[in-house]
């Protein structure tokens, strides 16, 4: 078949940037990336690449498809794609620098202790040894762009050796030393690994878990436990907190169309109750009844993030028994963070979507169209958490006049960061500036209340939550509490 591509041009010895070249071949049908090049190179022999064992197991290959880090030796190609090297620094072409990168990775310390790993150490150990070290994580990590942190791969490989019992050191001081507490568990690096590591999840919080039991939580991060103790909430209530408002049953204006439960989160609870206001007049509208469970306490996401789990499990509790014994079916989510954790850190007996992927399945009420251009920005536990990138787009496009695209990037509110590295979501906050100065938008849009919150921040633009636009839509309104 044949298949026509663009591919980047590089030499930093002779170009002053990169260029995409144009190019059309013909290879087997299912060809992979690789042999995409591998015909360009018999063309012009110039074009530098790096191709070894062709396994998808020495990682060497790795690219950008399409802005996607991928490996050329197993993503299937297709016509039309944009080939790249990886965000990292280029030697010629698509190939990248590694020995920096792989150089720095943590290795085991020998030891003469004769210890043998039991089977269990071996079962835990399993899910962070599989790294290839294509470096496609370190490639996309937001926290790398900003601070001197040593990155995900090499985070995972911390956690690896300090569950290898033959492991003299402390790994976990080492691990916070080399910026441990800036990840944003923005989950970038598990999405782009093609070994699908969960490194958020399995290392890096694992290793904040350790260093809690060693003292060694950040203290910002600290009050914040101690506040989920001690009030069931991560953040204090404002003047008006939603749950306190709202009647535990909001009925539709007319058909019942379906029925789902809603959990407000601290956020939309506490700081932002007009957002939740304006969904529930978007599910009023959409003919949706809400129930609205008053016994819900904080998802925990806070905890976990920052690896103070000991009493995780009681607002696990709390939250799934608060709406299933009201027997609701689906539980409703508008905060990115909140989904996220109920649905990959919990086990419900019930099923979690976020409000895009329920107004997607029960229909939009009629909207006329807003007059403004609106961009969107992706929340990482959304987008990354929860794999939802679709759906809050498709609306948003029903509910302005015009929308523009913008890179998908951690706006450096998660994982803790804000709280406890505020100068590195500083630093992240205003690469979304830019970004968001590129598109000429008149808005953002999001969905995650911590995005909202930290965007506005360093952004010129009003950021919007899309319940709010669709408020809009429907011609009225947005609630105000003022």
């Amino acid at each position: 078949m044949q298949l026509s591509v663009k591919v980047s041009r590089f030499d930093p010895d002779t170009d002053s940037e990169p260029r995409l070249e144009p190019w059309t071949v013909e290879v087997e049908e299912g060809a992979r990336i690789l042999n995409v090049l591998d015909a360009i190179h018999s063309l012009d022999p110039t074009l530098s690449y790096r191709s070894s064992c062709r396994a998808g197991q020495c990682g060497s290959c790795a690219v950008k498809v399409n802005g996607e880090p991928v490996l050329a030796c197993t993503e299937e190609a297709a016509d039309g794609m944009v080939i790249e090297p990886l965000d990292l620094p280029v030697i010629k072409d698509l190939m990248t620098d590694l020995v920096s990168g792989i150089s720095s990775i943590p290795r085991i310390n020998t030891c003469d202790c004769g210890i043998i790993p039991k089977q269990e150490d071996i079962e835990r150990i399993k899910p962070l040894r599989d790294c290839i070290e294509c470096l496609s994580c370190v490639s996309v990590c937001p926290a790398m762009k900003v601070t001197d942190f040593l990155g995900p791969t090499s985070m995972r490989s911390q956690m690896r050796i300090a569950l290898d019992p033959r492991e003299p050191g402390n790994r976990v001081r080492e691990a916070i030393s080399q910026g441990l507490f800036t990840c944003t568990s923005c989950n970038r690096c598990w999405r782009v690994c093609p070994k699908n590591i969960e490194t958020p999840g399995k290392a890096i919080e694992k290793l904040r878990e350790i260093a809690n039991r060693e003292g060694l939580t950040l203290p910002r991060h600290q009050e914040v436990s101690n506040l989920v103790k001690t009030t069931g909430r991560s953040v204090e209530s404002g003047k008006y907190a939603f749950l306190d408002l709202v009647d535990e049953v909001i009925e539709p204006y007319g058909e019942v169309k379906g029925e789902v439960g809603f959990f407000s989160g601290c956020m939309f609870n506490a700081r932002l109750p007009e957002r939740a206001l304006d969904m529930l007049e978007v599910m009023r509208n959409a003919g949706i009844r809400v129930i609205i469970s008053k016994e819900q306490v904080c998802c925990g996401s806070p905890l976990i993030r920052t690896g103070q789990t000991s009493f995780l499990d009681e607002l696990k509790e709390k939250n799934i028994r608060a709406f299933q014994d009201r027997g609701i079916k689906i539980v409703m989510t508008m905060c990115a963070g909140c989904g996220a954790t109920l649905k990959n850190d919990y086990d419900t007996p019930f099923k979690v979507m976020d409000v895009s992927e329920v107004l997607t399945c029960f229909g939009l009420p009629p909207l006329t169209k807003v007059p403004v251009t609106a961009t969107y920005h992706d929340p990482c536990h959304l987008k990354n958490g929860q794999q939802i990138t679709k759906e809050p787009r498709e609306i948003l496009e029903k509910a302005v006049e015009r929308f523009v695209e913008m890179p998908a990037q951690c706006c450096g509110s998660g994982g803790g960061v804000r709280s406890g590295m505020p100068d590195v979501a500083a630093a992240l906050g205003e690469l979304r500036r830019e970004a968001i100065n590129k598109t000429g938008a008149d808005i953002v849009v999001t969905i995650c209340p911590f995005c909202e919150y930290h965007i506005q921040e360093h952004s010129d633009r009003p950021v919007k939550n899309l319940m709010t636009v669709l408020v809009q839509a429907l011609g009225k309104e947005p609630a105000s509490l003022q």
